[in-house]
């Protein structure tokens, strides 16, 4: 775990994210500023849905380092959490919903190896978005995947809203 924290800590510094997904490292550079622009607006319409058993913050965060179960580690673009996720190390709660908006010539890291394993390991929403486009691809437990046009607002299963 030290060894990655250093790598990830260099990474950093030279301008690049480091996630491992399953053993295998992914590089990606900085993203660029249509990227950035399209997760604040993210990130401020997360919402609760409303009514009257809402019990989920809705706690949204930006790439924050997630520590899966099986040792992975990701940073989601956008990360939805219900529960209030630990502050000074790296995130152990599972996000309710992950929001990734693809960068040019990485989509692969988030619709090939980010997708699948999302899924996988039981995150309800998985949402990403071209910001280049304007597609928004919403994989939802138990139900197939939808396409939309952005910007969309959509519910998620964990009792908050956003517009991607």
């Amino acid at each position: 775990m030290r060894n990655f924290e250093r790598l990830s800590q260099e990474a950093d510094r030279a301008g690049f994210r480091l996630e491992v997904v399953r053993g295998i490292a992914t590089w990606e550079a900085s993203p660029v500023l249509r990227h950035q622009r399209a997760v604040v607006r993210i990130v401020n319409s997360v919402l609760p849905l409303g009514g009257d058993a809402v019990s989920c913050m809705c706690l949204a965060a930006t790439d924050v380092q997630v520590l899966f179960p099986d040792g992975s580690r990701k940073r989601p673009d956008v990360a939805v959490f219900c529960g209030e996720p630990e502050e000074d190390t790296e995130i152990t709660l599972l996000p309710e919903a992950v929001i990734e908006v693809l960068s040019k010539d990485y989509e692969s890291k988030d619709l090939v190896i980010g997708v699948p394993f999302y899924r996988q390991v039981g995150i309800k929403d998985v949402i990403v978005l071209d910001p280049e486009t304007g597609e928004v691809k919403h994989w939802q437990q138990g139900q197939p995947e939808k396409s939309y046009t952005s910007p969309t607002t959509l519910s998620l299963l964990c009792g908050c809203s956003c517009t991607v």
